[in-house]
């Protein structure tokens, strides 16, 4: 069974536990005011496959401990969008050293359209300039919009696994023979 480790980052107000509390419960809750840090595990299945998630709602911001990102604004409100720019950038230099760590931009409160700040396309163009997911949800309204791009991130996160995995597997052998090599020296051919 994979073990998938989520963070949700975003402004205050942006969201963020509406749209995780969805995803976990199906249920939209209104007034959801959270100043701690709330880890939140479920048991799921992905393309037939049981793993255990778990997603980090912080207060702070850590980077190193996720296996993939959301990162949640407002779209109705200016200053969520730019913190979320901030928040993108801090990811991508702390991943540095692991590049391609999955990420996902979600505009949230889709349900407000009237009150606009943040274009669609604007969102779309940052998430492109950040090589990640991009979506716009209404925790509020739908919750099927939400399980998907839960999903997608997941299937992300689970083939950078794989390909990380890979990579390690295919090293090691590699030292092995180098090892076996050192130890047991060339063969070689008797006359």
């Amino acid at each position: 069974m994979n073990d998938v480790k989520l963070a949700l980052l975003g402004s205050p107000g942006a969201g963020k536990s509406a749209v995780l509390v969805r995803f976990l419960t199906r249920r939209f809750i209104g007034e959801y005011a959270s100043n701690a840090n709330s880890l939140y595990h479920k048991r799921l299945s992905v393309d037939g496959r049981q793993l255990n998630l778990e997603v980090f709602d912080p207060c702070s911001q850590p980077m190193d401990w996720a296996d993939g990102f959301l990162v949640v604004y407002n779209i109705s409100d200016r200053a969520s969008f730019s913190n979320a720019k901030t928040l993108l950038r801090q990811i991508r230099e702390a991943q540095k050293s692991s590049p391609g760590v999955p990420v996902c931009l979600v505009g949230n409160k889709q349900d407000l359209c009237h009150a606009r700040q943040v274009p669609a396309d604007e969102g779309r163009c940052l998430a492109q300039e950040n090589r990640c997911l991009f979506q716009e949800v209404s925790a509020a309204e739908s919750y099927q919009d939400i399980s998907i791009l839960f999903t997608q991130l997941i299937r992300q996160v689970l083939e950078q696994l794989k390909q990380r995995a890979d990579r390690r597997r295919y090293s090691g052998s590699r030292s092995m023979a180098k090892l076996i090599t050192n130890v047991f020296g060339k063969r070689r051919k008797s006359v």
